[in-house]
């Protein structure tokens, strides 16, 4: 009987794990179905964003939200839950791009296809077209599939800028005038590629690719003398407004917050990182002065030191599981030594102690897990769409700096707390200017002075490159300027709901194992990773 009823189990197991795994498959087929369709079709060998392609296919769109919105999720788990909103926020996200953004008719840098440097997050930062050229991940010499590759890359930059130049219709002044720069920065890339390509290749053994190069630099060149011919006549605003705005974070990026609120929040953050360092500093006032790294040789001591330190915390007091890939992702990105004339704001703190930016680069060890240890499931496996990662990545890299301070890395040298507040205060600063970019209260000049006066010490006074290159991106991807805030506090905000329940169940919460599961999640909006950690 016991045999029988064993038997009887095991056949209504299996035929529930075949259920479970049909509807899984299931999901997945329409996911790979909605990212084929996302990536849009070529025109001339390139991706095509004029007015016709996204009308010729909104019909499509629909019938596959239509069929995205039919799948019956009840019963499902919550990781399978999570998935379907993850879905459903990217399809929202394209809609928002098509009748909003419109990365390709108001943003000049949209149109930007060569990439020098791998992004700390887990796609490049702000809206990027479908050709992108990652210069970075070449090894020189190139072998023949690698210059068969880069050369067909560079070969779309022609018929892409030509495209660019009749659905470039928008008005917003501000991306306009920035965007040039980033256009022309690709010409000064296409130098390099060519002076670097030249060091390992003799040019009979690649005419085909340094034809390429050559008329991709000349599309490029002419590409930037229309935007500035061009540029006289904008003079629209560049924000979406606070209704796109709140629309966009609560249904796209998944953030709980109304333009209102995060203003609100920021401020609060804002006057919470001043106080704090104030505090600080009244605290510290009979310690000596900390004095800047100011030769190679002192800064090579002063970051192998804090690597080694940052890793040893980590470890010792139970902060995180050690993998063998998070510190040589460290040290691949310990930084240089930069004369002190020329330190912007993030070398500035460096070369004093490196352990608050360290804390931030939680980003390496997020990248060095995806490429040595790619999620299980190939929906949270692919490359994110839209910067959703925005709050789980930006956020916890910011969060990391406080969690850290808190749980004690600077307690051997308190003056380095007083540079994660400043550190914070930036980050609450810039995306306060940010927000008020999009409502279309300031100007980009306008919120880059917001970023620069509330930055404590003057230390955003000092490397104007920074200050436009963060406002251009805050303006061109909504939500980014604020992310690294909003993102600390929702997983903050996580952080107490999960100890709650844990201290419900009578169980002891363990940071790590915090930061374990939430790190495994995968590179996914934090509101996801709550309903799956909180599962409700």
């Amino acid at each position: 009987m016991k045999k029988y009823l064993f038997f009887i189990i095991a056949i209504i197991s299996s035929i529930a794990l075949a259920k479970e795994s049909e509807t899984n498959m299931k999901l997945e087929k329409f996911f790979f179905k909605w990212r084929k369709f996302e990536s849009p079709p070529l025109l001339n060998g390139a991706p095509d964003y004029t007015k016709s392609q996204f009308k010729k296919r909104q019909q499509k769109y629909k019938k596959l939200a239509k069929e995205l919105n039919s799948i019956d999720t009840t019963g499902w788990k919550h990781s399978w839950k999570a998935d379907w909103m993850l879905i459903k926020a990217e399809m929202n996200g394209f809609d928002f791009n098509r009748r909003v953004l419109k990365s390709w008719e108001r943003d000049p840098a949209f149109y930007q296809t060569i990439w020098m440097y791998q992004s700390d997050v887990p796609a490049h930062e702000g809206p990027v077209n479908h050709a992108l050229l990652e210069y970075w991940q070449y090894s020189l010499p190139l072998n023949k599939d690698s210059i068969k590759k880069i050369t067909k890359e560079l070969n779309v930059i022609s018929p892409l800028l030509d495209q660019a130049r009749k659905n470039l219709t928008g008005n917003a002044k501000d991306l306009w005038i920035a965007g040039i720069r980033d256009i022309q920065s690709q010409i000064d890339d296409l130098n390099k590629i060519e002076k670097e390509l030249l060091s390992h290749h003799k040019p009979k053994t690649i005419p085909n690719l340094i034809t390429a190069i050559n008329k991709a630099r000349v599309s490029t060149n002419d590409f930037v003398k229309w935007l500035e011919n061009e540029s006289p006549k904008k003079n629209g605003p560049s924000g979406i407004g606070k209704e796109n705005y709140s629309w966009y974070q609560k249904n796209v990026h998944l953030i709980p917050l109304t333009w209102e609120e995060e203003v609100q929040l920021l401020k609060r953050e804002l006057n919470r990182a001043w106080s704090s360092l104030k505090l600080e500093e009244h605290r510290n006032q009979n310690l000596p002065e900390q004095i800047a790294a100011n030769t190679k040789k002192e800064f090579d001591q002063l970051t192998d030191k804090s690597i080694k330190k940052m890793m040893n915390f980590l470890e010792i007091n139970d902060i995180m599981y050690i993998k063998p890939n998070m510190e040589p992702a460290l040290r691949e990105h310990r930084g240089s030594f930069i004369e002190s004339e020329k330190r912007n704001f993030f070398y500035i703190g460096m070369h004093i102690d490196p352990l608050p930016l360290y804390s931030h680069f939680y980003h390496w060890f997020d990248l060095a897990e995806i490429r040595d240890n790619p999620h299980s499931n190939p929906i949270r496996r692919a490359e994110p769409l839209y910067n959703m990662f925005d709050s789980k990545n930006e956020g916890i890299a910011t969060a990391a700096e406080e969690m850290f301070m808190h749980a004690g890395l600077y307690d051997d040298n308190p003056r380095s707390r007083e540079i994660v507040w400043i550190m914070l205060a930036q980050r609450a600063a810039r995306g306060l200017g940010s927000l008020y970019a999009h409502a279309n209260m300031m100007t980009m000049e306008e919120a880059s002075q917001v970023h620069v006066k509330w930055t404590p010490r003057g230390w955003m006074e000092r490397e104007p490159e920074l200050l436009r290159f963060e406002q251009h991106l805050y303006l061109r991807q909504p939500g980014y300027g604020t992310c690294y805030v909003t993102g600390k506090y929702l997983i903050e905000d996580l952080m107490m709901e999960y100890a709650e329940k844990i201290e419900t169940e009578k169980k002891k919460f363990i940071l790590k194992d915090f930061l374990k599961t939430f790190n495994e999640a995968g590179s996914i909006p934090v509101e996801l990773i709550k309903f799956e950690m909180l599962k409700k």
